[in-house]
């Protein structure tokens, strides 16, 4: 069997086909899979893909194209490299990573961006095939791999990617050069991106489509041409475009013929006033519009003119498509200047050629020079598109370029008529002719687009003897064709006669060259026109050349040519890089034939215009030398001089190209052998006259030419050296010797400021280093570099810093420093020197940072890495020593420095400019410091000190390194190599810190430094590796590894050397290494926390405990984890770990704690960061942040962060539109504040101000969301309080302000609607849900009308996730425990508080509404169940209800929505109980239903009639039989004797219940509509039937005695149960039930009817009725005086209620979805708002008495008060015991104070609650009587308020006192589908004895009534949970001073819930009652906390 054997060679290769891998250990591969093979067998592979190297597997050798490899670290950690072009190799890679990132475009919707880079992909791949085939030229490949390059940056850049440094198109590898290198390519490549450099040089393209006209029929002729407004000349040759009689192109095919580029523009060309003009010329008859004849002569003819700026092309990229407007001219004589006439828009003698004419051409600048655009667009000149050249030279003047073109512009002629009666019609005809008098062919051209033609005709100016065509011709003539060539001008009479013949009629001629060899000269030409009829007198040209041709070089004796009236005119401009015009140049070159002439032509060749010296370079320089040589001691200055000059033209920026032409001359053509001695001795002549000379500028010169005057000096030497075989070297070397020491004489002279030796020496120094490669042809290097040395050695040291020298220096320095010279290692230690001391010298004055930098670069750049032999090394060392330091401070003093602003008197540079290149070679010299070099370092810093400052400033230094400011941010490539740099550095400098400042030389400044440096370099983001791509990641770890980890060990390595040290950074350490330790890096996290554990032993030995260790981990931790930083793995490792290091320890207890409540705030934060990541703000967010301030109050005593959390809440809810909840969040701020002039800091974004300020903007913030909630109730109290304030300071503006805002929230609660919320409990259930909901219950208070669906939809919205519980009943822990998330959702019914506002008569609707609904602490579920045998007949036997009760934490509505569920109780409800309670609420609907139709509310009788006909008629439940049979029974009173009592008030309700339907009937029939006639009777026959079946006889008086508005009528007994308030003004009338009691004006008194004698727990009520109508009940008023009168209504004298049992709904509770539950009798417009409270009921009494303003005195009964009322019926009393004392129902001031004596005696009598008060009416015998509040005494007055209740409280007022309403049903709802009751509502306030007078009766809960307790044993009741159990022991918190209550107020037991009304604030008016003469006012009282935390 074969074995599998290591590959050699088949090492990489590429999948050609996907394999699937279904072998054993098959590795799956995709196509295009790079693999590296490892091992082979039989036709396999065994190997690894490389995008995943962790999975190995084998595949067949088939599938793998190999290709060529590198291997590096061969062997089993062997990495591969691919050998392909290192451009191919990047491509492959980026578009992996870009294909990635691609899809991620498509999924973020950033579609313009992912079709862009699709695009560019396709390109990339488009190109990549290109290289791969390896078919392109070199040329061809560079542009592409440029172009792949330029790809690849903008996708990177567009993609958020790393920038790529490359060189020559290749990635560079960072260990392979330099970092001063590698940065600046990055910097090069960062620039070239953000700023390209602008094009010094444009290009027009242009081309000619079509001209639309209307009167076209002819060919044209069309002329474009550039042209300068502003000096109103040409700028460019004509480009020349033919058009047919169509006005298209004659040669369409040939595009060629029809584009144009016009090349060599200048940036100054693109201005606004060039414009490109266009002539067109028609061929055809004279006149356009003549008819057709014989004659067919062709004339060339003026059309019109167009033009367009150059400047509105600028901004375009493309070609632009342009329709030309085309003027025709109308006067011909103005032809030549058409286009000048319409730039300056005199254009009104021009006619346009119709509306939709033009000439469309298109036009496009390109910018670049013409190489650049030949490569880009190649296909222009491949098809030989037309070159329309510029008239003269370009701004740059290339050697090698050849033109000969001489361009003549016909300008005008003056003829004679010639014996003709018009003028003529002259045509010119040109030709060019040679000696020979033969036509040159193809000479004359028209304009650039056509061929050269053997003549040019002009056009023709109908009858004009003085044309002006301003037509230009170009004669592009071979240079030896100059020479006796002439140019013709004929002229011809076009004749219009039939014939059409043309003329002759003269001729001019002109010379091309002259005689002395000067061609023609520039400028305009006055020719004279010479007489000539017959075209056989041009023949010989012989003949006429004899002539004078112009009439400027006429002999003064021709008078008769001169007075000649006949001229032509012409200019000519000659563009030749071989002719000249200049006659002093042609002098020079013909020297040897007249040397008479040498020293005047010398003298002007530097008069000579520079273009004509360039172009006879060669020739000049060969004259030059040729007279050196021949006369040197006569011409040798001159010579000298002439030379300079020519050097120096050359450094104009025009002839800077020639530059390499004189190179070349001096290699190949100079071969002046002894010219060197002349042009040493000239130059030290000059040197050593600088010092003493006046004028320098001519030595300046000299200076400046040096660079080729040694060339030139060099090259004679080694030409001579050549010829003679090295004569008179040392002659030679002494004379340069000679030379060196003039110019050290001349350098080492002390300039001053504007001396003239100083710029003799900028401008020596300028060139002085372009010396050294001329030095090095025949010098040794180590000479040379002698020679610099000494030269630059010599100059001045003492120079100032603002002279100009000084950067001149540094300027020499760096180009010395770049130069070959220093480049060799043997020049470079003798200069080394020289360098540095220039060097330091300028950083230590912070001077010239750019150059020092550019130095620093050059010299580092020459340093590579892996040279670590022994000259680099000591290079390295001598730098060290001399710039380290200087370094160091100079990266300090640029990074602190400010940005300076404008002023040019400085030139230090900016801070961006230089402190990378700095930085670069800072690190570049750390990267080459070995060990050997770190030591000799540290050893050279003997003192402590210099060591403490060089560690504090090096590590101050790396720590600016790291910022991420310091690089741009996709420089990953720099940062790496940076941290690598700095990492490497640590290592090797902490055991300088271990050594040197530890034990007694400790020193906290350097240690911490080094932490502070540590930490911060971890937490960098380009360390973190886990936020790149796998491929990226990878690279970074094969070449440097994490960097985090090796850090962190050597924290770790140094904290433990520190011993009792650690101490000093505890805390201060505490934070970072927190910070260091939530990086999630494992290894990282394992070394990190255990110092955590270390510190808090430390601490512990210090001082006992752990306090600043928690405190600065809870601090941290919460500005850590919001940024993102931890894990939930982090928090099970923190765990852990810990907590396996204090195992042992003997703090362990406390240590455990402190783990648990950090661990627990890493719970939480994790939560609120995984919450605050969603959009949108739901429950999640708000009950997270909850969690977390409870935590931070309760648990951890932040109160800095408790506040944090309070206004972020404060911004989730206004953000929901939450502003009641957000109103209570704020609160919880204001309640920590008083109302004091404490100064308060700045904080969040509250200014420096006072507590008081801050206060009351508090307070006003507080009551606006109270007032957008509609929660007024709550804003009233605030208002109120800061009118106090106002008050106190007597700021009345503003007191009157919080007044009427105070009256507005009283409007808006009366005139207002506000709905009632629904609220449903939520069960989270599974270990999926966040820390804070998991296995909790919630109840949640509901949107305005959201209902149960909705809002179970909302819940799984907000979790996904989430599975819906279909059932009720609690979950096992096979829910609880699971990993998924359950959500039980039902609606619940609150449990109301404020029984006291609810039960009150006459209290509005819109009133009570509010305490339906708020301060809410309880809630309960009804569950109808049967229980026993079901009896199908009737139900009700056995149908029970379970009623669960749920307690919150928090009352709602509060500072969430929803709180969770503190505590659970569950009880049953009997069948008896359940029917009690369902005939109770039907009697309060049937009450409520029948006030509303007295008080004429509209809409209220239909519901009315729905609710009688569903009572009468009962055809659902069967009506009230079905409760008879159920219960009335012998067999039910037999088998349950113990609810006698209850049956028997069950018989008293179904009575009741008949007695309300009949008066409901009788009130039905007058309001009732005619249509429902039919139905009102059926209901009457069928309530006889119901009465006649409950054995009701005696009541039937006929229904139509029945008089509602009689005065002395009264409604039935069981019909009065509250007032009801009439609309018109009526008065309220109530029943009595006794009338033996009296009031001394004639009113009675009667006591209310007993309580129930059935526990107040035990209620149930059916889920068949509604609730919701008991919003609006009211009772019907009425008297019945016996059983016999129950329906003759009488009016009472006095108020009283029927029964306070009966003073407010029930709750009604259903288990059915809430949106079944609404009540038929009211619309949804009738709820009320789900707004919320401002005060807890908890924290305050629940009634309270207050006086109303007094009235005329009433005498009181001496059985005024007595004992209060049990909750519920004694069972032992019979009814007349029960009904025994009588109640008052009128009270005044003075009968109060008559019955504060009575007190004690009465106390503890009464056995009935007092009556309800009623208030009176006018005309009423009670108008004058005090009504009492329906509630028992409040408990632990004083004896004063115990006894006399003062006044009568308004809807709004505090309530003092610790009371509960004694009705059954106080616990009652009015939104929820089943009523009952509940045993918690009860309130036990018997059996209490008031104090003695004068003395405050204690504090004493309810729970402590000894009677109470036996009645609630007996029952098997539980105790009542009442407000002040609230408000004891279970959340007790301290009160605020501005919430306190004031010592006088102590008696009043807790602040009342809403503050007493103004007036009751004022004293009262004294009595003469001495024992209130020591009564205090009673208090303003105040709110108290919201929220206990």
């Amino acid at each position: 069997m074969n074995m599998w054997m290591p590959t050699e060679l088949e090492k990489y290769g590429v999948a050609l086909a996907s394999f699937r891998g279904t072998v054993p250990h098959g590795l799956p591969l995709e196509i295009g899979d790079t693999v590296q093979i490892l091992e082979r067998c039989e036709g396999w592979y065994r190997g690894f893909v490389l995008k995943n190297p962790n999975v190995k597997g084998i595949f067949p050798a088939c599938y793998i194209h190999l290709k060529n490899a590198h291997i590096k670290n061969k062997g089993q950690f062997e990495t591969v490299i691919p050998t392909e072009d290192s451009v191919i190799t990047e491509m492959t890679s980026t578009l992996r990573e870009w294909g990635a990132m691609w899809k991620q475009l498509y999924v973020k919707n950033e579609g313009d961006l992912f079709h862009r880079l699709w695009h560019v992909m396709n390109e990339v791949l488009d190109l990549r095939r290109q290289v791969l085939v390896g078919h392109l030229t070199q040329d061809r490949m560079r542009d592409v791999k440029q172009h792949i390059t330029a790809r690849l940056d903008w996708g990177n850049e567009q993609l958020g990617l790393d920038l790529v440094p490359r060189k020559e198109f290749a990635m560079v590898d960072p260990d392979e050069i330099s970092v001063t290198e590698l940065y600046s390519l990055m910097e090069h490549r960062h620039r070239k991106k953000d700023a390209p450099a602008p094009a010094s040089t444009h290009h027009l393209f242009a081309q000619v489509k079509s001209l639309m006209s209307s009167n076209l029929g002819e060919d044209l002729d069309v002329f474009f041409t550039i042209y300068d407004g502003r000096e109103n000349r040409p700028l460019s040759e004509r480009f020349f475009v033919r058009l047919n009689k169509q006005g298209v192109p004659k040669s369409p095919e040939k595009t060629e013929k029809q584009c144009t580029l016009f090349v060599d523009l200048g940036s100054s060309d693109l201005r606004k006033d060039v414009y490109i003009v266009v002539h067109i010329i028609r061929i055809g008859r004279m006149g356009a519009g003549e008819k057709k004849n014989a004659n067919s002569t062709q004339y060339r003819r003026p059309f019109g003119c167009a033009l367009v700026s150059v400047a509105d092309l600028l901004t375009a990229d493309h070609k632009d498509d342009h329709l030309l407007k085309v003027y025709t001219c109308n006067t011909e004589s103005e032809w030549y200047q058409i286009h000048e006439n319409i730039i300056r828009k005199v254009n009104s003698r021009y006619n346009l050629s119709g509306s939709n004419a033009g000439l469309a051409v298109s036009l496009q600048l390109l910018h670049g020079d013409i190489e650049q655009i030949r490569r880009e667009y190649m296909a222009l000149f491949t098809r030989g598109i037309a070159i329309t050249k510029k008239l003269g030279f370009s701004d740059i003047i290339m050697p090698g370029e050849m033109r000969n073109d001489l361009y003549v512009t016909l300008e005008r002629g003056e003829f004679e008529k010639g014996g003709k009666s018009v003028a003529r019609n002259v045509e010119v005809t040109v030709c060019v002719l040679d000696a020979d008098g033969l036509v040159l062919k193809g000479s004359v051209w028209a304009g650039s687009g056509e061929s050269g033609a053997d003549e040019y005709h002009s056009i023709v100016l109908y009858h004009n003897n003085s044309p002006r065509w301003a037509e230009q011709i170009k004669l592009p003539l071979p240079v030896d064709k100059f020479r006796g060539s002439h140019m013709r001008f004929e002229f011809r009479h076009c004749s219009t006669k039939d014939k059409g013949e043309k003329k002759l009629f003269g001729f001019s001629f002109v010379p091309l060259m002259q005689e002395d060899g000067r061609t023609l000269p520039d400028g305009t030409h006055e020719l004279i026109v010479h007489k000539c009829e017959e075209n056989t007198s041009l023949q010989d040209c012989a003949r006429y050349l004899k002539l004078p041709f112009s009439k400027g070089n006429l002999p003064g004796n021709n008078q008769a040519a001169k007075g000649s009236k006949e001229s032509f005119w012409i200019t000519s401009f000659l563009c030749s890089t071989k002719l000249t015009q200049n006659g002093d140049m042609l002098d020079l070159l013909k020297w040897r034939a007249h040397p008479e002439k040498i020293s005047d032509s010398l003298s002007k060749l530097k008069e000579i215009d520079g273009s004509e010296i360039v172009k006879f370079l060669q020739d000049t320089l060969d004259t030059l030398f040729g007279i050196l040589d021949e006369s040197s001691q006569r011409y040798g200055l001159k010579v000298f001089d002439c030379l300079v000059h020519i050097i120096n033209l050359l450094q104009d920026s025009k002839f800077q190209h020639f530059k390499p032409v004189m190179d070349t001359y001096i290699e190949s053509h100079f071969a002046g052998a002894l010219s060197y001695r002349d042009l040493i001795k000239v130059l030290k002549w000059y040197v050593d006259r600088i010092v003493d000379a006046e004028h320098q500028d001519h030595i300046q010169q000299v200076l400046k030419a040096s660079e080729y005057i040694f060339k030139y000096i060099i090259q004679s030497r080694r030409l001579y050296a050549l010829a003679t075989g090295g004569q008179n070297e040392d002659e030679f070397r002494c004379c340069v010797r000679e030379l060196f020491m003039s110019l050290r004489f001349f350098l080492s002279q002390e300039s001053r400021v504007g001396s003239p030796i100083a710029q003799t020496q900028v401008v020596f120094l300028r060139t002085f280093p372009s010396v050294y490669s001329e030095l090095l042809k025949i010098f040794a290097v180590r000479e040379v570099a002698s020679f610099v040395r000494e030269t630059l050695g010599s100059l001045s040291a003492a120079a100032r810093a603002d002279c100009p020298l000084e950067p001149v220096k540094l300027q020499c320095i760096a180009r010395t420093v770049e130069s070959p010279l220093y480049t060799n290692p043997e020049s470079r230690c003798i200069l080394l020197p020289v360098v540095l001391h220039l060097l330091q010298a300028h950083l230590q004055e912070q001077r010239d940072l750019v150059m020092c930098s550019r130095i620093l670069s050059s010299m580092f750049s020459l340093i590579k890495k892996e040279e670590v032999g022994s000259p680099v090394s000591e290079e390295v060392d001598v730098i060290v020593r001399s710039l380290l330091g200087v370094l160091l401070r100079t990266i300090l003093e640029i990074t602190n420095r400010p940005q300076p602003t404008g002023n040019g008197n400085a030139p230090r540079l900016q801070f961006q400019d230089v402190t990378g290149e700095f930085v670069a070679c800072l690190l570049a010299l750390l990267r080459q410091m070995t060990e050997k070099h770190y030591q000799q370092l540290l050893d050279s810093l003997s003192n402590k000190e210099d060591l403490r400052d060089f560690l504090l400033q090096i590590f101050t230094v790396f720590r600016i390194l790291i910022r991420p400011e310091m690089f741009p941010k996709d420089w990953t490539v720099m940062r790496l190599v940076t941290n690598n740099v700095i990492i490497t550095t640590v290592l090797y400098l902490s055991d300088a810190l271990r050594k040197n400042f530890l034990n007694e030389k400790f020193d906290y400044k350097v240690w911490d430094s080094y932490f502070y440096l540590s930490v911060i370099f971890i937490n960098q983001p380009c360390l973190q590796l886990e936020m790149f791509s796998p491929s990226k990641r990878k690279k970074i770890l094969e070449k440097y590894g994490d960097m985090r980890v090796m850090m962190g060990c050597e924290i770790f390595s140094m904290w433990q050397n520190l011993g009792e040290h650690k101490l000093n950074f505890i805390p201060a350490m505490i934070g970072p290494f927190l910070e260091v330790t939530l990086v999630p890096q494992p290894d990282l996290r394992n070394v990190m926390i255990p110092i955590f554990h270390d510190m808090m032993d430390w601490e512990h030995r210090r001082s006992g405990n752990f306090k600043q260790v928690e405190a600065k981990l809870i601090d941290k931790l919460d500005s850590l984890m919001s940024e993102g930083k931890g894990d939930e793995t982090y928090r099970e490792l923190f765990n852990s770990i810990l907590l396996k290091k204090i195992e042992r320890e003997t703090w362990r207890e406390s240590g455990v704690s402190l783990i648990a409540t950090v661990t627990r705030l890493m719970e939480r934060l994790l939560d609120y960061r995984d919450c605050m990541k969603a959009v949108e703000v739901d429950g999640k967010k708000i009950g997270c942040t909850v969690s977390l301030l409870n935590f931070y109050k309760t648990e951890l005593n932040k109160e800095e962060m408790y506040i944090r959390y309070i206004h972020k809440l404060y911004d989730l809810h206004l953000k929901a539109q939450n502003y009641t909840e957000a109103a209570y969040t704020l609160l919880l701020y204001d309640e920590l504040l008083e109302w004091s002039d404490r100064p308060l800091r700045e904080f969040l974004n509250y200014p420096m101000q006072t507590e008081w300020q801050r206060k009351e903007y508090l307070h006003l913030t507080i009551v606006q969301n109270f007032d957008r909630g509609k929660c007024w109730e709550n804003g009233i109290i605030l208002c109120r309080e800061l009118a106090d304030q106002y008050e106190a300071y007597y700021d009345y503006r503003n007191l009157s302000k919080m007044r009427m805002m105070e009256a507005s929230l009283y409007d808006k609660i009366m005139d207002q609607q506000r709905l009632e919320p629904e609220f449903f409990r939520v069960g989270f259930y599974g270990k999926k849900f966040p820390f804070f909901l998991r296995n909790k219950e919630f109840v949640c208070r509901g949107h305005d009308y959201e209902r149960l669906e909705a809002f179970q939809q909302r819940m799984l919205n907000e979790f996904p996730h989430a599975i819906a519980m279909q059932h009720v009943n609690l979950p096992d822990d096979t829910i609880t425990q699971a990993e998924a998330q359950y959500l039980q959702i039902y609606a619940v019914t609150p449990i109301p508080e404020a029984q006291d506002v609810l039960q009150r008569d006459g209290v509005p609707d819109s009133i009570k509404s509010f305490y339906k609904v708020n301060h809410i602490w309880r809630f309960r579920y009804d569950r109808p169940f049967h229980k026993g045998t079901k009896d199908k007949e009737n139900e009700f036997k056995s149908l029970w209800v379970e009623r669960t009760t749920l307690t919150l934490v928090q009352s709602l509505p509060g500072i969430s929505r929803w709180f969770e569920v503190e505590k659970r109780e569950l009880m049953e409800v009997s069948p008896l109980e359940n029917a009690i309670e369902v005939l109770e609420n039907k009697n309060l609907q049937l009450r409520g239903l029948i006030a509303q139709c007295q008080a004429r509310h509209p809409h209220s009788v239909s519901p009315l009639t729905m609710c009688l006909n569903g009572v009468i008629d009962a055809a659902v439940n069967g009506g009230l039989a079905r409760y008879q049979e159920a219960f009335f029974g012998k067999d039910y009173a037999a088998s349950h004797p113990e609810d006698g009592e209850k049956i028997g008030r069950l018989r008293e309700l179904m009575f009741e219940q008949a007695h309300i339907l009949e008066y409901g009937l009788a009130l039905h029939e007058k309001v009732v509509p005619q249509d429902m006639r039919p139905l009102h009777k059926k209901l009457v026959d069928q309530f006889h039937l119901m009465k006649s079946s409950l054995g009701i006889q005696g009541f039937e008086p006929t229904l139509c005695s029945l008089s509602l508005h009689h005065p002395t009528q009264e409604l039935p007994a069981y019909v009065h149960a509250s007032p009801v308030p009439f609309t018109n003004g009526s008065p309220r009338i109530c029943r009595n039930s006794l009338s033996n009691v009296i009031s001394p004006d004639g009113g009675r008194i009667v006591a209310r009817r007993s309580p129930l004698s059935y526990p107040a727990g035990n209620r149930y009520s059916s889920s068949s009725l509604s609730s919701q109508a008991s919003n609006e009940v009211s009772n019907i008023t009425g008297q019945s005086e016996s059983s016999d009168e129950v329906f003759n209504m009488q009016p009472s004298p006095s108020t009283s209620s029927l029964s306070s049992n009966h003073s407010a709904s029930p709750n009604v509770t259903s288990s059915a979805p809430s949106s079944a539950r609404g009540s038929p009798l009211l619309s949804d417009k009738h709820k009320h708002s789900r707004e919320n409270s401002c005060l807890s009921p908890r924290d305050r009494p629940c009634s309270a008495i207050y006086p109303n303003p007094p009235e005329p005195p009433q005498r009181i009964l001496p059985h005024l008060m007595g004992e209060s009322s049990l909750p519920r019926s004694e069972p032992n009393l019979s009814a007349p015991d029960r009904v025994a004392n009588p109640t008052l129902g009128g009270w005044s001031v003075d009968t109060a104070k008559e019955a504060s004596a009575q007190c004690s005696d009465t106390a503890g009598t009464l056995v009935s609650p007092p009556v309800p008060p009623r208030p009176s009416y006018a005309g009423s015998p009670a108008r004058n009587l005090r009504s009492l509040s329906p509630v028992p005494i409040p408990i632990a007055r004083s004896p004063q308020k115990n006894c006399v209740p003062p006044l009568t409280p308004s809807p709004t007022e505090c309530q003092p006192g610790g009371l509960v309403s004694n009705s059954p049903a106080l616990s009652g709802s009015y939104s929820s589908g089943i009523s009952s009751l509940s045993r918690c509502s009860v309130s036990d306030a018997s059996g209490l004895e008031a104090p003695p007078a004068g003395e405050p009766a204690p504090l004493t809960s309810s729970v402590s009534s000894g009677s109470d307790e036996l009645l609630r044993r007996e029952n098997k009741t539980p105790p009542p949970y009442s407000v002040y159990e609230r408000t004891n022991a279970r959340r007790p918190v301290p009160l605020p001073h501005s919430l306190s209550i004031p010592p006088s107020a102590a008696p009043l037991s807790l602040p009342p819930a809403l503050p007493p009304k103004p007036h009751q604030l004022r004293p009262a008016k004294l009595d003469s009652d001495p024992r209130r003469a020591d009564h205090v006012p009673r208090p303003r009282p105040l709110p108290r906390k919201v929220s206990q935390l």
